[in-house]
């Protein structure tokens, strides 16, 4: 396939100046209220951080993978490897997603998972609540122009044995779809910041680059699959979306 091997590059070096400074998810002062519905892994494990970057190549047709934490997860095959990455295809899926407008990565990310959070804890027509998933994903499509506004979707996956999900009460959210599709998919361990998903998506676009592989360049997925309180074997991911 032909590939413009600059555009996707650029594309995402365009969101670079708007998110420079380094900063953690602040989700610490949600410890009460998630605390019911995300497991906190105890006992002793090695700390991921000396552990290097591993491609993670396990099927989900079933079970869940074990870096769902025992959450559902939408289903996928991996279809092949490259060098630091899967191709995984995954089925259609429901979520519910909320979009932010804006330069401050944190806060958005803070702001967009409360109101998803409230819509699975009950905020919805139906009052119902709805289980915890994995992962977390948000959509980033990289801001232009000197505003440097960057569009995020955010998104919890809805399993299928939640039935129809009720419509939700917040305006500013909303149930969405995800058809089949493909994906190129980098995993990484470790605490990750809005700064270490943007340098393993840099790797990631680079490695397909040099690849001559195609790819949607206009956006990219982060995933996040694990509570803020485990503190050990985390698992990151980032999804390019193949053409």
């Amino acid at each position: 396939m032909k590939f413009d091997a600059g555009s996707g590059f650029l594309a995402v070096l365009l969101v670079l100046p708007c998110m420079t400074a380094a900063a953690t998810f602040n989700l610490g002062d949600l410890s009460n209220q998630v605390d019911n519905v995300l497991r906190f892994e105890k006992g002793k494990e090695r700390d991921d951080k000396s552990r290097p970057q591993t491609v993670v190549s396990e099927d989900h047709l079933g079970a869940p993978p074990a870096f769902c934490n025992k959450l559902d997860c939408p289903e996928f095959k991996v279809v092949g490897h490259g060098t630091g990455y899967d191709i995984r295809e995954y089925k259609a899926s429901r979520w519910v997603s909320t979009t932010s407008i804006g330069i401050d990565y944190e806060t958005s990310q803070h702001d967009d998972f409360m109101r998803l959070f409230n819509y699975i804890s009950g905020k919805n027509e139906k009052k119902q609540k709805i289980a915890m998933t994995a992962p977390v994903i948000n959509r980033i499509v990289p801001g232009q122009g000197p505003a440097c506004a960057n569009n995020f979707t955010m998104s919890f996956f809805i399993a299928p044995k939640e039935g129809q999900p009720p419509s939700p009460s917040d305006d500013k959210v909303f149930l969405s779809r995800l058809p089949v599709f493909r994906a190129y998919v980098r995993s990484f361990t470790g605490f990750a910041n809005k700064d270490k998903f943007l340098s393993e998506a840099l790797e990631l676009t680079d490695t397909l680059r040099n690849g001559s592989i195609s790819y949607v360049e206009e956006y990219f997925y982060t995933a996040g699959y694990d509570s803020p309180f485990k503190l050990f074997n985390r698992h990151n991911e980032i999804w390019f979306i193949a053409k």
